[in-house]
């Protein structure tokens, strides 16, 4: 199960399944990978057939920006983060459930995407840009979204009809601020569905968790979006549950700077000598 949390995110979690790999404990081999936002985009990346060691080495091959002169630490808070965090909360908090947020959430989605529908183009060049290839694995992949103009939870698979690249570009489409849209439908964010989604997994006799954000909702305790909330539903259901949160080597960007792609490196990093760290003690729950 991997959950989102920006380029951060992304990064830490390719760099912790690399380091995991590399260690014997090689969580690709799962039957079934859930992915949800940013996460969408690391289950397309590793079932993609492309060896966790190289998408690992590729992050470490770009090219970070320099942080910007006179930032806290070194850094200063992504505006367009911030932005929409600050709108998105204010939706939050005006909602009287899960459910209403997100048929509140869709509609002001709606209203924010480009008016000649330009916002899904682009991301959707953006999205494919990350893929290394742009078909659904023959294995179940599921990948959570919203429908922006119904708020009704949505998941696609292969079987679903959908594009990869859009049901990723769906799962992580604020990305670009806006609703994205796949034919008639708009869709919104996965992590609208829940936080984590792991309860997508619910049957499933072992389940792992990356949780970049460490299972910290913005979401009211009582709506039970959270990931405490989903583990125990899945441990009640007879599943055993791993949770694995980034630990401090990979800096401190798991908040609004989560989208900056100048956190990718460290964070990757930082993800890698953890999973490295982590394998001997998971071998046992993954074998």
């Amino acid at each position: 199960m991997l959950a989102g949390a920006g380029a951060a995110g992304n990064a830490w979690e390719l760099g912790l399944i690399a380091g995991l790999a590399d260690a014997g404990v090689d969580p690709t081999e799962a039957e079934l990978v859930i992915g949800t936002s940013a996460g969408s985009t690391v289950a397309a990346q590793i079932t993609s057939g492309t060896r966790p060691a190289d998408l690992y080495a590729a992050i470490l091959a770009e090219v970070p920006r320099p942080p910007a002169a006179g930032s806290d630490r070194g850094r200063t808070r992504n505006p367009s983060s911030v932005d929409y965090l600050d709108w998105s909360n204010g939706i939050i908090r005006s909602a009287a459930d899960a459910a209403d947020m997100r048929r509140r959430m869709g509609a002001a989605a709606i209203e924010r995407e480009a008016a000649d529908g330009s916002g899904t183009a682009r991301w959707r060049e953006i999205v494919a840009a990350r893929l290394p290839r742009p078909t659904w694995p023959d294995r179940p992949v599921l990948i959570a979204a919203v429908d922006a103009e119904t708020g009704e939870p949505v998941v696609f698979d292969r079987h679903s009809g959908i594009d990869l690249v859009d049901a990723v570009a769906a799962s992580t489409s604020n990305g670009f601020g806006g609703a994205y849209r796949i034919g008639e439908r708009r869709y919104i964010n996965g992590g609208y569905r829940r936080s984590e989604n792991a309860d997508l997994a619910a049957g499933y006799g072992r389940v792992l968790v990356l949780s970049p954000f460490s299972g910290a909702s913005r979401m009211p305790a009582a709506w039970r979006m959270d990931l405490a909330s989903q583990v125990a539903e899945l441990r009640a259901g007879g599943s055993r549950v791993e949770t694995v949160f980034p630990d401090a080597a990979a800096g401190d960007v798991f908040n609004a700077n989560a989208m900056d792609p100048a956190t990718r490196v460290q964070a990757a990093r930082g993800g890698y000598d953890q999973g490295r760290v982590l394998a001997e003690s998971l071998a046992g729950f993954w074998s």
